[in-house]
């Protein structure tokens, strides 16, 4: 577990496709469906009673396993074959293990070590605690912002790569909704560098801006 006490050895590397495709994602026919008819910036601020860490513990394991959830639904097309390498626009992300090994891995494998990293830790009791009085460790924030710029990637893949799929399984209004209050929320505490998200920034300057209010309701069941 000493590794993941340290810095991260693992950044977003800059190399290009090819060609880089249509953002299907950014037609207003999607970006307008969301499953909330509220500001999800009243979600994410810090409520006075709470303890910082706590909140962010809280929600980093809930967007954990939502990300996850969302990932699941379209896991059967996200193949070896189909996702060679782990893409989102024009980046590809390379894992660096422990020891700092450079690794180009498929999508669903990169996905695979992303999920077990972030289970191995907000289910470990000295990093994530959960009994009362348990100090949160000095590490805590370093590794919050960790887990968030790898779910991220996740996020981003789903977008880039499996739109489509989600589209046809009528799930894009929760991936919106999930992706603008996770957007939000590591804005809100300064989570993940901007510099990371900023492949995804004209998606985010949409589906994280309040709905006009005559579409200020539910848009999808």
């Amino acid at each position: 577990m000493d590794w993941l006490m340290g810095k991260s050895k693992t950044k977003p590397n800059g190399k290009k496709p090819p060609a880089e495709e249509k953002k299907h994602y950014l037609e207003p026919e999607y970006t307008k469906v969301r499953v909330v008819d509220f500001d999800l910036k009243e979600l994410v601020v810090l409520p006075r009673e709470i303890d910082l860490n706590e909140w962010l513990a809280s929600n980093t394991t809930t967007f954990f396993n939502l990300i996850n959830l969302q990932y699941s639904t379209i896991s059967e097309f996200c193949t070896g074959d189909t996702c060679q390498s782990m893409t989102a626009c024009n980046t590809i992300y390379y894992w660096y293990d422990e020891r700092g090994k450079k690794t180009k891995c498929t999508a669903p494998q990169y996905v695979d070590f992303v999920m077990s990293m972030v289970q191995k830790l907000v289910t470990d009791e000295e990093i994530f605690p959960t009994k009362y009085g348990k100090e949160f460790p000095n590490s805590f924030e370093s590794l919050v912002k960790k887990i968030c710029r790898y779910l991220f990637h996740v996020l981003a893949h789903i977008y880039w790569a499996h739109f489509k799929e989600t589209v046809a399984l009528e799930l894009q209004g929760h991936l919106n909704t999930l992706y603008a209050h996770f957007i939000v929320f590591v804005r809100e505490f300064n989570l993940v560098d901007p510099k990371e998200t900023s492949i995804m920034d004209d998606l985010s300057d949409v589906v994280c801006a309040p709905l006009p209010a005559a579409q200020n309701h539910v848009t999808e069941r």
